[in-house]
């Protein structure tokens, strides 16, 4: 098949693109960078040792974008380009509902004026909000509770209103939990800009010494440990989940819901004492208070998913923190400057 993949340099869209092209698909990728690297997708092409096509658009260039279609034959997307750093969302909020929305709506007008209608959709836990419901499933009621998530959510309502009204579309919203690790090759990984949002970056840039210490968010919650537990998926894991969800498409006609995660809770410092294990470094963290909204326990009910995707989660934190730290340690500074 020819794969669209918007955001393709991005993490989650550079691991999919390897996986894609291993598996023998044809790729074209559109980026505008604004979150990412060119050198990602240099580096792609060294791992799957396959060129593809890829081009510098922003999704809401409408003529940029219909010319990536004129050029190319496509047969379904993968739609990873947004925002989504929750802070920065709540400061921009017009921001990232021009980038994540108006982009999304400007993809979907583009793909029906050339009859391509299979789309994968990057959604994410953030949808569910604050949710008690512990382990979550997709019938969870939606309530995010920041911008970025709202912005997940009405594009899943969007997509749902546009398969209401033409059932021809194959649609699959793919709901994260925590990606992390890296490629085993340690070429691609996360690569943040600024100050990780995300705890398993912020440790593996402590473990590198870019860091001094780990803010730990608050150790009372009523958890093993008095930490916030979360579910953790690799990046592999979960890109492999958009592979079996690409051939869900092709049985036809649907619009559906999946999670995917792990089902497994972590807490911060049963991640903490993996990465110390991987790394054979000590992680030095600090105990601040609770941040304003975040939950004791977060994980997925992934059942959906392993019963109609026949996808499950195979590798766990050991994994992650081993090739989280292998991409750290041979790109201390990213992208930008290797090794």
């Amino acid at each position: 098949m020819n794969i669209l993949l918007t955001g393709g340099a991005g993490y989650i869209g550079s691991h999919a693109c390897v996986v894609l092209l291993e598996a023998g698909h044809d790729v074209i990728v559109v980026d505008d960078f604004s979150n990412s690297s060119p050198e990602a997708l240099v580096r792609i092409e060294g791992i799957a040792g396959k060129p593809f096509a890829h081009y510098r658009v922003h999704l809401a260039d409408r003529p940029a974008l219909r010319a990536v279609f004129e050029a190319h034959p496509v047969d379904a997307v993968m739609h990873f380009a947004g925002f989504k750093a929750v802070g920065e969302s709540v400061e921009k909020p017009l921001l990232y509902y021009w980038n994540n929305v108006t982009g999304t709506t400007v993809l979907l007008e583009t793909m029906a004026d050339f009859g391509v209608r299979n789309i994968v959709f990057s959604s994410s836990a953030t949808v569910y909000g604050d949710t008690d419901r512990v382990p979550t499933d997709e019938l969870c009621p939606a309530a995010p509770t920041n911008p970025y998530g709202r912005s997940k959510w009405m594009i899943e309502l969007m997509l749902q209103d546009l398969f209401r009204s033409d059932p021809s579309w194959h649609m699959a919203i793919l709901r994260y939990f925590n990606p992390v690790g890296a490629h085993e090759s340690g070429l691609i990984g996360e690569d943040p800009n600024g100050i990780p949002n995300n705890l398993v970056p912020y440790i593996a840039q402590v473990a590198v010494g870019k860091r001094e210490w780990l803010r730990v968010f608050g150790n009372d919650y009523p958890t093993r440990d008095g930490t916030g537990i979360r579910d953790y998926i690799h990046v592999m894991d979960l890109v492999e989940g958009h592979l079996a969800a690409l051939d869900k498409l092709a049985a036809g006609p649907g619009f559906d819901v999946y999670n995917l995660g792990t089902g497994k809770g972590t807490s911060v410092l049963e991640m903490v004492a993996a990465f110390e294990s991987a790394s054979a470094r000590k992680i030095p963290y600090r105990i601040l208070p609770r941040r304003p909204g975040d939950v004791a326990v977060s994980t997925a009910d992934p059942t959906r998913a392993q019963r109609e995707l026949h996808w499950q989660a195979r590798r766990d934190i050991h994994d992650m923190s081993r090739d989280t730290w292998r991409w750290q340690m041979q790109n201390p500074d990213g992208y930008g400057r290797n090794g």
